[in-house]
């Protein structure tokens, strides 16, 4: 048990690898490549190869009864009204509307939700709802393109469909989706800006949207680039391009942090075009600029992998993060951050091969999105974290606001996130319940994993193969795991934090794998100069006292003293009782402790 006051040596996660791309297995990495494609280290498995049960499992049934239920008019009633067309059905409130905040923005990510989850399941009724959706939408897109006219975020609606199509063709091979990809072309390019642009967030109220003021310009390329990819349209890769944000990726790329102020999720988004350019341009600019922006992520993240206070980056070593835990209840936007965060982690993991981007994501999985309360059937979702020290879960006021959309797709990806492969073998990444097939050296292979992580620290791994096989499985070993064991059928393999574990040898049917990761409670500063304010992390779990006395004021001995008391649950030596966040309800709780000295 230990205690470092200096925030920044203790283990760093943060920032949140495209959905879309289309990897090639087994590709070398050039690191360095210049004016063409670099194809990256490891590619992602298909979402059917990946069976998971337990608490990600159940986050994403959940997230797929919410989509199926929607009502298809009224999902397609925005895009009908504004182009003229006749639209049955009632409104969906809040921002998405006809002639809301944000009319439509959700339109796309919904169908990628859809396409995702037929992957996933192989269900007929998820597949034909999405085809009536694309199909539906293609029939409102006029050349002129009325739905874009006064429309507060024509980028962002725009690049989310583009992103809808190529999962709804990718996904679920759906035949009117690259015909409603040209459609959504022609009628969204003469309202878009001429290049990327800043997001005006002074813009007054009623200012021309021809400003596009809040607009997020920024995150175009990655879906661009990924729709070239696709389709070969030379129209694809040339806006990939045009949109590239090269005044905020350039001084990223040669080490100038240069976040501070701007909006976090659609900043820590943008750094994903960052990495898909790399990848289909060669340009070794940017993938410069996505570590680096990882790395200043990662330097004013909360304990639990989360960023952003009241939606934007602080400077940091001012204490603004210190002081954020006094009255800022908008701490972190959950379900679009996590999007955005395991969007980059992904990459960066795919092309460097890097575990620290896998404990990453690990952390912001457990104490961000895996605690999100479930979104309501009138639209109520679950929008910021909360970190003060009065905290408390709620939904987000309005009805249908963007966390909406990108639940679902992130309770979809952690199947994508799991695993990851190369020419040798498995890289293993998330140790969830569940199992993996794939294909290796043209034989079928399994792994089965049973484990009660992370709230337990034995992983039980089984190798499933029809005949003998030689491949390699990498295991991630967090940093933080000090101690950590590793034996293949009883025999030791060494495990370094903070890599994988490689073990490459004749794998048979029921080998089995032992991973020991043990929890050790450790304490981290909110940020430094600011060792007053303490986390308790458990392993990769951030531990939150609940509210239920006067005072709760304490001392970094007593917090490292905490003992389990169920799953989920620590006792303190004064009775207090701790948390990890999927754990809390409708629980008062703080994150960040006070201690004394």
């Amino acid at each position: 048990m230990t205690f470092d006051p200096h925030r920044r040596t203790v283990l760093k996660f943060s920032a949140f690898a495209g959905a879309a791309t289309l990897a090639r297995p087994g590709m070398a990495f050039a690191p360095m490549a210049t004016g063409g494609n670099a194809a990256p280290l490891l590619a992602e498995l298909g979402y059917s190869q990946v069976k998971l049960t337990g608490p990600l499992d159940d986050q994403g049934r959940e997230a797929l009864r919410l989509l199926m239920g929607m009502d298809e008019n009224a999902l397609l009633k925005p895009f009908r009204v504004r182009e003229g067309l006749p639209a049955p059905g009632e409104e969906l409130p809040g921002w998405y509307g006809t002639y809301a905040f944000a009319p439509g923005a959700n339109f796309g990510q919904w169908v990628s939700g859809l396409a995702r989850y037929y992957a996933i399941t192989r269900d007929e009724d998820t597949r034909a709802k999405l085809g009536r959706l694309v199909k539906g939408y293609a029939d409102t897109v006029g050349p002129e393109g009325k739905f874009y006219r006064d429309n507060r975020f024509p980028s962002y609606t725009y690049d989310k469909l583009v992103g809808a199509m190529i999962d709804a063709r990718r996904l679920a091979n759906d035949g009117h989706a690259l015909a409603a990809l040209k459609r959504t072309n022609q009628a969204a390019l003469p309202y878009l800006p001429a290049h990327a642009v800043p997001r005006n967030e002074h813009a007054l109220a009623g200012e021309d949207f021809s400003q596009h003021a809040w607009d997020e310009s920024y995150t175009i390329p990655e879906n661009q680039f990924l729709a070239w990819r696709l389709t070969g349209d030379p129209l694809h890769r040339r806006l990939g391009q045009r949109f590239l944000y090269d005044d905020f990726f350039g001084p990223l790329a040669r080490g100038h942090n240069v976040l501070p102020g701007k909006h976090a999720y659609s900043h820590v988004n943008a750094l994903s075009s960052a990495a898909q350019a790399y990848a289909t341009l060669g340009d070794a600019r940017y993938l410069a600029a996505a570590r680096h922006g990882f790395d200043f992520v990662d330097a004013q993240s909360f304990a639990t992998g989360g960023w952003g206070p009241d939606e934007h980056f602080v400077q940091p070593g001012t204490g603004a993060l210190a002081t954020s835990l006094v009255k800022e209840h908008k701490s972190f936007e959950t379900p679009c951050g996590s999007y955005a965060h395991f969007k980059l982690t992904r990459y960066l993991l795919r092309t460097t091969g890097d575990a620290r981007y896998g404990d990453s994501m690990e952390r912001v999985m457990y104490n961000t999105i895996l605690g999100a309360k479930n979104i309501q059937a009138d639209g109520h979702a679950f929008y910021y974290s909360d970190y003060t020290r009065q905290a408390e879960k709620t939904f987000h006021p309005d009805h249908w606001p963007c966390c909406s959309a990108t639940l679902p797709i992130v309770a979809a990806d952690y199947r994508i996130s799991t695993y990851f492969r190369d020419a040798k073998g498995l890289y293993v990444n998330l140790y969830v319940p569940g199992e993996v097939t794939w294909r290796q050296g043209g034989n079928d292979a399994r792994l089965a994993v049973a484990t009660g992580y992370p709230y337990n620290s034995a992983i039980a791994i089984t190798v499933g193969t029809a005949t003998p096989q030689t491949f390699v499985l990498r295991l991630r070993i967090p940093a933080w795991a000090e101690g950590a064991s590793l034996r293949v059928n009883g025999k030791p393999v060494s495990a370094t934090p903070g890599s994988f574990a490689q073990i490459q040898r004749e794998w048979r049917n029921g080998d089995r794998i032992e991973l020991e990761l043990p929890l050790a409670m450790r304490l981290q500063v909110i940020e430094d100069g600011h060792d007053e304010s303490v986390a308790l992390l458990a392993g990769p779990l951030v531990l939150m006292r609940l509210i239920e006395d006067g005072s709760l004021a304490t001392t970094r001995r007593d917090l490292l003293m905490a003992k389990e008391s169920g799953r989920g649950e620590w006792r303190l030596p004064d009775g207090g009782r701790m948390l990890t966040f999927p754990d809390i309800t409708d629980q008062r709780y703080r994150t960040y402790q006070d201690v004394a000295g």
